[in-house]
């Protein structure tokens, strides 16, 4: 397994006549996920399987930075990360692993590995050179199309804070971006400016 390494569901998987069941991305999916070394991330975006290694110092450190800051704002909210997400609408077998997810406390607890997205509030994504075209484009689909209210993209390659918001079908209506460095308003039910100067 490579950093980064990704195919489509149907050239690990192919089922009868080359066409893929959704068992057989099933289990192609699950194969991957056992054999991924502990930090590694499996994820199945319409319909391409990626294997992502750990972020580094810098991405780490941007994600405890949101988390600590809607920490600080928002007592009764959770920063969770490592949740699996199933991401309906963008594959049979769309499932997503967001750098972090926010979602009223308690919303978890049970034993699932990935939960459907109803209580999530907002996802958050931070680029690096191999995910970056994936965190803009078929992540950014998987999320709306879930139904998810807020997707903020910290974009490390184009220096950006994007704050995408109003889902409907596979696109974000909306898009508010900052440079890095300026602060970017975070609407209700966060309700607070996220402080980018800290990234």
């Amino acid at each position: 397994m490579t950093y980064g390494a990704f195919a489509p569901a149907e050239s690990i998987a192919p089922g009868r006549g080359g066409t893929v069941t959704p068992t057989a991305a099933e289990d192609a999916f699950g194969a991957l996920s056992a054999a991924a070394p502990e930090g590694w991330r499996v994820e199945v975006v319409e319909g391409a399987i990626h294997v992502t290694g750990p972020g580094d110092g810098g991405h780490a450190g941007i994600v405890s930075s949101v988390s600590g800051q809607v920490r600080g704002h928002r007592k009764g909210l959770g920063c969770y990360t490592g949740l699996g997400l199933h991401l309906p609408g963008t594959s049979p077998e769309g499932r997503g692993l967001p750098d972090l997810v926010i979602a009223p406390k308690g919303s978890f607890r049970n034993s699932l590995e990935f939960h459907g997205p109803g209580a999530v509030m907002l996802v958050c994504e931070v680029t690096s050179a191999v995910t970056a075209e994936r965190d803009r484009g078929p992540k950014l689909r998987g999320y709306a199309a879930a139904g998810i209210p807020f997707y903020l993209l910290i974009d490390r390659e184009r220096n950006q804070a994007v704050l995408h918001s109003l889902p409907a079908g596979k696109r974000y209506t909306r898009k508010v971006e900052v440079d890095i460095s300026q602060p970017l308003s975070l609407p209700e039910p966060l309700g607070f400016d996220l402080d980018t100067s800290e990234f």
